[in-house]
């Protein structure tokens, strides 16, 4: 049954490759040559990362998201704030929230010295760093295409306007991703992270106690750590199961167990495309890993820089 399900995952991401536009400027075999350590590299730190803390899967993860929302996949929500530019990391949606940042350090400080020289891109640590995330914590492995470079400027305005609060509306959520050249389907299925990690009470306070579509007993347990005031950086799962890249979030949905109110827009029982996606998933593990291959390769795909654009960066957190 694995192999069968990694040869569909194969099958699926080559179509993926096939269809989308800036895929041409990307390929999976970019360090094959200058450096074929990388990737073994990366999963090694990774691994030892989520060993270490399984909650660092799902925060590496969010890193590449937040990293390609934002003017594309390109390293730039990694840069720390200078006189020139204020960055993503002190944005309203990622101050005191992403994390994972010395885990990306350790990897570039690795990678660099089994390469003997810096040729992979913090963008790209960003990329592969999510997919063996998701492959530990139970997920698919696919293949990421590489040959992202860094930016060199970042922005905490961008950052602003470009990534999702919890409190979106399903139309705004659609909006948003569709400004990215995704659609409803990537939306479903990038939601789906959320099968992993944990949230803030600062996140999903206003859900637990306003919003109506929500199981009550749920509601009250949710109340118990996320009190109306305080509390803030509280901890709550996203799902029954966060450290395993399964279906249980879209079971959580049809069952109104969605933590972020974000996430519970996808489901409201109303017969839409969104409810008959999230229906499909929660019952079809196959599918989910496939179609979520696809979708991450996609987002990963948005607006590189390659050529001679950027540059490929000694510091992650700094330009050269």
């Amino acid at each position: 049954m694995a192999t069968f399900q990694s040869f569909l995952v194969c099958i699926t991401v080559l179509a993926a490759m096939v269809i989308t536009p800036s895929s041409a400027q990307l390929n999976a075999g970019f360090y094959d040559n200058v450096c074929p350590q990388a990737l073994p590299k990366i999963r090694k730190i990774v691994r030892q990362a989520v060993k270490d803390e399984p909650r660092m899967g799902a925060s590496l993860l969010r890193l590449h998201f937040h990293d390609c929302f934002v003017n594309g996949c390109d390293g730039s929500v990694l840069l720390d704030d200078t006189s020139t530019f204020t960055g993503e990391k002190t944005a309203v949606p990622n101050a005191g929230s992403i994390r994972g940042f010395e885990v990306i350090d350790k990897i570039k400080a690795a990678v660099d010295k089994a390469c003997k020289k810096t040729v992979v891109s913090c963008a790209d640590i960003l990329a592969v760093a999510a997919r063996d995330s998701v492959y530990l914590l139970g997920g698919p492995s696919y293949e990421v295409q590489l040959g992202r470079r860094d930016a060199t400027t970042a922005s905490a305005n961008d950052a602003n306007r470009n990534l999702p609060p919890p409190l979106f509306s399903f139309s705004q959520l659609l909006s948003s991703f569709q400004s990215h050249g995704l659609d409803l389907k990537d939306l479903v299925l990038l939601s789906a992270a959320h099968t992993i990690g944990q949230a803030r009470c600062t996140t999903f306070r206003d859900r637990i106690y306003n919003d109506t579509n929500i199981n009550a007993n749920f509601a009250a347990s949710a109340k118990q750590n996320c009190p109306r005031t305080g509390g803030d950086n509280n901890l709550r799962p996203l799902d029954a199961t966060p450290k395993k890249f399964d279906t249980t979030y879209f079971s959580s949905l049809l069952k109104s167990k969605g933590l972020l109110h974000s996430d519970q827009e996808l489901f409201k029982g109303d017969g839409s495309d969104s409810d008959k996606l999230v229906q499909h998933y929660s019952t079809s593990l196959n599918d989910f890993w496939n179609d979520f291959s696809v979708s991450i390769i996609k987002m990963g795909n948005i607006k590189p820089l390659t050529g001679n654009a950027g540059e490929v960066r000694v510091n992650c957190r700094k330009i050269n």
